[in-house]
């Protein structure tokens, strides 16, 4: 495992390279979490600088952002959803920009993410499973119509109490994320778990794997190598082949 020494860290980066070079066409999934997406500048959830340890009234972030919270406090969670989960100026980094580098050249068969940022597919990868959903994404809970991010944008900022409303129905328009006491996709978890099974070699990077159901898909591989690259331990370190505690973008910057 690697804990900060340099040779070490180059060591284990050049073996994950080369399990990646040496792959078959299509036999690599990649799994991605928060830190995928914080050299981008978009704050993981349970680092202690995450969007968990930041105060935000006198409400847990991870109670604003459960539906329960939604349909009971609904100015309240927007308040927040616009003011801390949207980040609409941030760029793909070398990581997104990399996988789609691998995707195009056959290596890579899908990316699978618990992000909601759509940064994956800014950088052009194409087979992208969203298990959060993504802010890209919104739809009215009365008539289901749908809104981009900057419409999501134009509602929020012309509403009085910040709540964006379809122009259409007058319902509220719901991004289309996973919030706590919501279930994934059925759709998408079960296209996770093909491309999982399909894999030769499963990376596993920026994640803590503390969020279920989608840590357990993980489960689901029988390929011949298991890499997780993340700043820090996970419960699942002890089943991979290989641990890389170092940044995602500088690992996948080859």
């Amino acid at each position: 495992m690697v804990q900060g020494n340099n040779d070490i860290v180059s060591t284990e980066v050049r073996t994950l390279r080369e399990w990646i070079g040496s792959c078959k066409p299509g036999r690599m999934a990649f799994f991605g979490g928060a830190g995928v997406s914080t050299e981008s500048g978009i704050p993981d959830f349970r680092s202690p600088d995450g969007l968990y340890a930041q105060k935000y009234g006198d409400v847990p972030p991870e109670q604003i952002i459960s539906r329960s919270y939604f349909d009971a406090h609904p100015r309240q969670f927007f308040e927040f959803y616009f003011d801390r989960m949207i980040a609409k100026e941030a760029e793909p980094n070398k990581a997104h920009r990399k996988l789609a580098d691998l995707e195009r050249q056959g290596t890579l068969g899908a990316v699978i993410t618990q992000n909601i940022d759509g940064l994956h597919q800014a950088a052009g990868s194409k087979t992208v499973w969203e298990l959060h959903g993504s802010v890209l994404r919104n739809y009215c809970m009365g008539c289901g119509a749908k809104y981009g991010l900057d419409q999501m944008l134009d509602l929020h900022a012309s509403a009085d109490d910040g709540i964006p409303r379809c122009p259409v129905c007058g319902r509220i328009v719901k991004p289309d994320v996973v919030l706590y006491e919501e279930g994934l996709d059925s759709h998408v978890i079960e296209e996770s778990v093909k491309a999982i099974q399909r894999a030769d070699l499963l990376v596993i990077a920026g994640t803590s794997l503390a969020v279920y159901p989608a840590a357990g898909l993980i489960d689901y591989f029988e390929g011949d190598h298991l890499a997780i690259v993340n700043l820090a331990p996970t419960p699942r370190d002890r089943y991979a082949d290989l641990c890389v505690q170092a940044k995602v973008g500088e690992v996948f910057d080859f």
